[in-house]
């Protein structure tokens, strides 16, 4: 037995050139209002004052270090007031724009959603939320018209049922993202449910990881077809094979889009199953200690990863935080497209799962309670949401497929969707978001049941990603045809709603950000026509078999325009 101390091994650490708020090198002081604000209390000490205060006295009473800060380690954000149009998004400030009224977001982190689970989700949007329910692009139902009254009694339901609202917001470890076809697909590499699990258990309502700079965005998917946009989130892990030792998973950061996006690093490892949990944490702990805190706008991990790049960063996870070296092997292959798993498909154990979509993500509290009631009635699993703003229902009987989407499509799902439906997104607008300048899902709506009308058969796929302003919340700069909403002028100088449009953008084989047109805008009133005049364009120039995007990456500007 060898007695002799082990000998430490140091790594040095990349300093810039001025201080930008890293923890580890002795930047502790906060820098900015969010950090003073996290400095003074824990956020998750608010869930207290919800329950024991405001909840009792009512929106007046709401400490504004709260409402408009720690309130978000709770799901929760003021929604905004009605009357001001997409001018006053940045002229006003953030309290001007305050409803007295909530957003709530409730997480599910890729875990199925049984009958329970589901009326539980209805019930609160009948009762609290006037009927609203979104499914978000990360797996996530988002109500409004919430009041802080009614909080409490919403988490007892939630909380009954085995849901959460913790964390869902925040400068924290944002809900996760998570395979919905984990553990039954027939093509699957690796079921990761375990380890998701035990990262929540770990890391949501932990004072140890509750203070990042911002938003800490988790995806992880054993499935080939990397149904979790894994390229644009902070840390992923994506299904992989080592020839000796087996399935586990590769490890992917600092991705993210908004202003200034980053296509994820790939570490090119091979981890196990069992040590997934501790790579999140290395991964978390570099981000929380080594962040930029001082400004806002360069507070994320892609902004860190793209300074140390892939091998430092390695090296600092491996020397100091996991303290073991990571087994190299080259990343996996990416699919063409990322599944969205749509449709009637077989399970490995014989059953099947339905994949629907509902429109950009708008369902309500009627369906979700029907929903629930479907999955009750014929004995499925339950339903997993997606990261397109759908869901999969699982373990529904081969012989109930036919009769299940039938009823699916009486509440208002379909599993045979348009290719407008199907492949369009829409952040939540200027509707109820304080930060939006135009109307989205409306607008997404009436775009899709138009193109549906002009263009009733697509043969290939075309994905339109509409966004009420820069922040990329439904991934603009990744789709086929991106949507940035902002103030334009019209024919006539009117200052109107429009977009900025983005081309040629995908993740998968094609990972790219899109091309953006110079000085191009369009008006919400003429994007009828002009995505319209686009894929006109495109099915008349294209090769045989050539994709949207390849053929935007080759058109001439004049056929984009």
């Amino acid at each position: 037995m060898n007695d002799q101390p082990t000998a430490t091994v140091k790594v040095e650490i990349p300093r810039p050139k001025r201080g930008e708020g890293q923890w580890e090198l002795g930047y502790r002081e906060p820098l900015n209002k969010n950090e003073q604000s996290k400095k003074d209390d824990n956020p998750l000490n608010v869930r207290g004052r919800i329950l024991g205060t405001y909840s009792k006295k009512g929106f007046d009473s709401i400490d504004p270090a709260d409402l408009r800060g720690r309130f978000r380690w709770m799901g929760l954000y003021t929604q905004r007031a009605p009357g001001f149009d997409g001018g006053k998004t940045a002229t006003l400030e953030e309290e001007e724009l305050d409803d007295r009224f909530f957003m709530m977001r409730v997480r599910t982190d890729g875990a199925i959603l049984d009958a329970e689970k589901l009326r539980a989700l209805g019930e609160v949007s009948q009762a609290y939320a006037r009927g609203t329910a979104d499914i978000t692009d990360r797996n996530n139902i988002q109500y409004h018209w919430i009041e802080v009254e009614s909080v409490p009694a919403i988490w007892e339901r939630l909380e009954g049922a085995g849901l959460s609202t913790i964390e869902a917001c925040g400068d924290s470890p944002r809900p996760f993202l998570g395979s919905p076809v984990a553990g039954i697909a027939k093509d699957e590499i690796i079921d990761g449910t375990s380890a998701l699990e035990e990262i929540k258990r770990r890391a949501i309502n932990n004072p140890d990881f509750s203070n990042f700079p911002r938003k800490f965005k988790t995806a992880l998917t054993g499935h080939p077809s990397h149904d979790v946009a894994p390229e644009v989130n902070d840390v992923a892990f994506v299904g992989t094979v080592h020839p000796e030792l087996g399935p586990g998973f590769d490890v992917w950061v600092g991705g993210g889009l908004s202003t200034n996006p980053h296509l994820a690093a790939k570490l090119g490892v091979w981890i196990p199953l069992a040590e997934v949990p501790d790579v999140w944490e290395g991964v978390a702990g570099i981000f929380r200690d080594y962040g930029y805190r001082r400004l806002r706008s360069r507070a994320r991990l892609k902004f860190l990863v793209a300074d140390w790049g892939v091998d430092k960063f390695r090296e600092v996870l491996e020397v100091k935080y996991l303290k073991r070296e990571l087994v190299s092997l080259a990343s996996p292959e990416v699919p063409e497209h990322q599944g969205d798993h749509i449709g009637v498909h077989e399970q490995k154990d014989g059953k099947f799962f339905i994949g629907a979509a509902p429109i950009v993500g708008r369902v309500n509290g009627d369906m979700l309670v029907a929903l629930g009631d479907l999955v009750a009635k014929y004995g499925a699993l339950g339903a997993r949401l997606t990261a397109y703003q759908k869901l999969v229902v699982l373990g529904v009987e081969a012989k109930d497929t036919d009769a299940f989407a039938a009823d699916l499509e009486a509440i208002g799902l379909t599993s045979a969707p348009s290719n407008w439906r199907r492949r369009t997104m829409a952040c939540t607008g200027i509707e109820y978001c304080k930060l939006a300048i135009v109307e989205t899902k409306q607008r997404a709506t009436d775009l899709i049941a138009e193109l549906e009308k002009r263009f009733p058969e697509l043969d290939t796929p075309i994905s339109i990603n509409l966004n009420g302003c820069p922040n990329a919340c439904a991934r603009t700069q990744v789709a086929d045809i991106g949507l940035k909403g902002q103030l334009v002028l019209d024919e006539d100088g009117n200052q109107v709603e429009g977009y900025q449009v983005h081309l040629g953008g995908g993740l998968g084989l094609g990972a790219n950000f899109s091309r953006k047109l110079r000085a191009h805008k369009v008006t919400s009133k003429g994007l009828d026509d002009y995505v319209t005049k686009i894929v006109e364009n495109f099915l008349a120039e294209r090769e045989p078999a050539e994709s949207f995007q390849t053929w935007v990456q080759r058109a001439d500007e004049a056929q984009l325009r």
